[in-house]
């Protein structure tokens, strides 16, 4: 398991840095605020992870992990203008980070001996570890606090199927590619469809509640009229129909 997890960390650190990258660019911060954002997403996960474990940072043990960042800091940057409105690129790639580090953080968590829970736990954070350092540095609402995402429970399923497929000796290079697709199909799925968990009654009252977007603009809110009828469409196998957005 060792080369796959090296490979799906690396995997990891490049779709989160992509992430914050584009994130930098849609803020028009300037290409070393874009680096910094990048590193910041991309390995600070895996630092959390491995501070807790009480070893040396893998990214800081090992110049490969600085790699990724700057590779996608200077594709970003060349993309220029293409990537300044970019809002649905930076939910996927951080989707993809999530599942690939969801998976990695777990398998770590559960090589260093700690108990299955602990393990799941240490999973979640490295998952969404980076991503909430990324929006908190850009100034956007954190993705795992915002009532109208579902964040952190794409996470524990991907960090519990990580747990069960270990403990039943299944785990191996397919099962943790298809745990990390899976917990970037229902990241995805529930984005476009804004899904919500509950949240607390106000005043005991079951009366229904009118659906409020998250205060500010984050780049994590609802998808576009527009794109919610071109993915439809797709699926009907007609084309979409023209309109405002």
């Amino acid at each position: 398991m060792e080369p796959l997890m090296l490979a799906l960390d690396l995997l990891g650190v490049f779709a989160f840095a992509l992430s914050g990258n584009l994130l930098a660019s849609r803020k028009d911060i300037d290409i070393m605020g874009s680096l910094i954002l990048g590193l910041a997403v991309g390995l600070g996960g895996g630092i959390m992870r491995d501070v807790i474990l009480g070893r040396v940072p893998a990214s800081l043990a090992d110049p490969l992990y600085l790699v990724p960042p700057l590779i996608s800091a200077a594709l970003v940057y060349l993309l220029g203008q293409r990537a300044h409105r970019a809002r649905v690129p930076i939910i996927v790639f951080d989707a993809v980070g999530l599942g690939v580090f969801v998976v990695t953080g777990t398998t770590i968590a559960l090589e260093a001996g700690l108990p299955l829970p602990s393990a799941v736990v240490l999973g979640c954070l490295t998952g969404v570890g980076g991503g909430v350092l990324r929006d908190v540095l850009a100034n956007e609402i954190p993705a795992i606090f915002n009532g109208s995402d579902i964040y952190l429970l794409p996470a524990l399923l991907g960090a519990a199927c990580t747990v069960g497929a270990w403990s039943q000796g299944w785990l191996g290079p397919l099962t943790a590619l298809v745990i990390a697709a899976i917990v970037f199909a229902f990241r995805m799925v529930a984005w476009f469809f804004q899904w919500q968990v509950p949240s607390p009654m106000r005043g005991w009252s079951l009366r229904r509640r009118r659906r409020r977007e998250p205060c500010g603009r984050s780049v994590f809110r609802r998808p576009s009229a527009r794109l919610v009828r071109t993915v439809r469409a797709r699926f009907r196998r007609r084309p979409a129909s023209g309109g405002a957005e």
